[in-house]
C-alpha cells in the first residue's frame, strides 16, 4: 500500500465511519473496485488502525460530554451512588452496551478478518444494513431522549453493535437502528451511537497495533498509516457534525438506498470480471 492509497482510504474511513453506510465495507470495496492489489494482512491491519483517526475525531468532538460523563462517574463511585446522576448513568450504559461487541470481536476475530477479503460477502452485508435502516425508520416511534435510557436499551443497542463487526454491516447504522427501535429520536440514537463507538474502536485499535508489529517490514508501513490516520481524523470530525445536523430533520432511508445500490454495483462488477 502506497501513501496515495493510504490517503484515499483514510478519507474514505473518516467520511464513512459515522455515516450509516459501513466504513469497513468501503475500505474493502474501494480497493476492489479500483483493482488495487493490496496485501490482505497489511490491508486488514491498516483498516483497523486507521479507525484510531476517527476515534480521535469523536473524542475531540464530544470532549465536553466525555469530561462531564467521566467526572460524574467518579463522583458517583466516591459517593457510593454510581447511578445518581444522569451523566454517570449514561457512562455505565455505554460500558454495558460495549460488552456484546467486545465478546463478539474476541470470539470471531478470525472469521471477521476473513470477511475483509470477500467483496461479495461485504455486498450481502450492505443489504443487511439497508434492511436495518429501513426497518428502523418504518417501525420506530422516535419519542425518547437519551436521559431516558435504561440498561435494557443499552443491551439492545449493544447487540446490534456486536452484529456490525462484519464488514458491510454499518456500526453506526446498526446501533442507530437499535436506538430507534428502542424508541429514541434520531439525534439521541446518533449521539449514543457515537459515544459508544469510543471503547470498541479503542480496543480494536490497540489489538491491531500488536498485529502491526508482527508484519514483515512494518517500519516502512508507518508513513502510509500516519497519512491515513490524519485524513481519517479530519474528515471524521466533519462527518459527525454533518450527520448530527442531518438527523435532526431528515430520514435515514436515503442511506439505505445507497447501501443497496453499492451492493448491486459490487455484484455487477464481480459478475463482469
Amino acid at each position: 500500500m502506497n501513501i496515495i492509497q493510504g490517503l484515499i482510504l483514510g478519507i474514505v474511513q473518516g467520511f464513512t465511519e459515522f455515516l450509516p453506510i459501513s466504513s469497513s465495507a468501503h475500505l474493502v470495496l474501494v480497493p476492489y473496485l479500483l483493482n488495487w492489489q493490496l496485501d490482505p494482512s497489511a490491508a486488514f491491519v491498516f483498516d483497523v488502525l486507521v479507525q484510531l483517526g476517527t476515534l480521535g475525531a469523536v473524542i475531540f468532538f464530544f470532549r465536553k460530554d466525555l469530561a462531564a460523563i467521566l467526572g460524574s462517574m467518579l463522583r458517583g463511585l466516591q459517593q457510593k451512588q454510581p447511578f445518581a446522576e444522569g451523566n454517570s448513568r449514561l457512562g455505565w450504559l455505554i460500558i454495558l452496551a460495549t460488552i456484546p461487541a467486545g465478546l463478539a470481536g474476541l470470539l470471531l476475530k478470525d472469521a471477521v478478518e476473513g470477511a475483509f477479503s470477500s467483496p461479495i460477502a461485504t455486498g450481502f452485508m450492505l443489504l443487511v444494513t439497508a434492511l436495518f435502516l429501513t426497518v428502523s425508520e418504518r417501525f420506530s416511534h422516535k419519542t425518547r431522549e437519551l436521559d431516558q435510557a435504561k440498561p435494557k436499551d443499552a443491551l439492545v443497542v449493544g447487540l446490534f453493535q456486536a452484529v456490525s463487526i462484519f464488514p458491510g454491516i454499518s456500526r453506526s447504522g446498526s446501533t442507530m437502528t437499535g436506538g430507534l427501535l428502542s424508541g429514541f429520536t434520531r439525534e439521541a440514537a446518533a449521539r449514543f451511537s457515537f459515544l459508544m463507538s469510543i471503547p470498541i474502536m479503542a480496543a480494536a485499535g490497540l489489538l491491531a497495533l500488536l498485529d502491526l508489529f508482527a508484519l514483515p517490514g512494518f517500519a516502512s508501513f508507518w508513513p502510509t498509516l500516519v497519512i491515513g490516520f490524519i485524513a481519517a481524523a479530519l474528515t471524521g470530525y466533519f462527518s459527525i457534525q454533518w450527520l448530527l445536523n442531518y438527523v435532526r430533520r431528515k430520514s435515514l432511508l436515503p442511506f439505505a438506498v445507497y447501501c443497496a445500490l453499492l451492493a448491486a454495483a459490487v455484484f455487477i462488477v464481480t459478475y463482469a470480471r
